[in-house]
């Protein structure tokens, strides 16, 4: 039976899947781009360090910290600036592959933001109805 608990339990479910696979695609992207696709110099730059910092969040998602997914959010725009830059500066290929983290940007910012919002409203809920119990 579909519940509005068990709904909203899906949707935290999916933005954390969203926030997960987004965050993993970044990680992906940017190895390749800069190693393999469109490096900055032939045989690969040592700009693909950049996503470094995009490996730290990883486990505090896979283990569904509320505090990780929040910081992430504001951390995203950095990686989200140099894509625009890059998708207006840079020539093809690596235009193209700026796009596609502008894209994964704004679905990683989205899902955690949805993530947070819905895990924050899941939470007010339990603890009225908790509340409502015991009085």
């Amino acid at each position: 039976m579909n519940t509005p608990q068990n709904n909203a339990t899906a949707s935290v479910r999916t933005t954390r899947v969203l926030a997960v696979g987004s965050l993993l695609g970044l990680i992906l992207l940017g190895l390749a781009w800069e190693l393999w696709l469109a490096p900055i110099r032939p045989g690969g730059s040592w700009l693909a360090l950049k996503v470094l910092p995009l490996c730290l969040p990883l486990a505090g998602l896979l283990k569904n910290r509320m505090y990780t997914y929040r910081w992430v959010s504001l951390m995203v725009w950095l990686y989200f600036t140099e894509g625009v830059v890059r998708a207006y500066s840079d020539k093809a290929p690596s235009n193209y592959l700026a796009m596609a983290e502008v894209a994964l940007c704004l679905v990683l910012f989205t899902a955690c933001a949805l993530h947070v919002r819905l895990r924050l409203k899941n939470a007010s809920k339990e603890s009225t109805s908790h509340a409502n119990l015991a009085g």
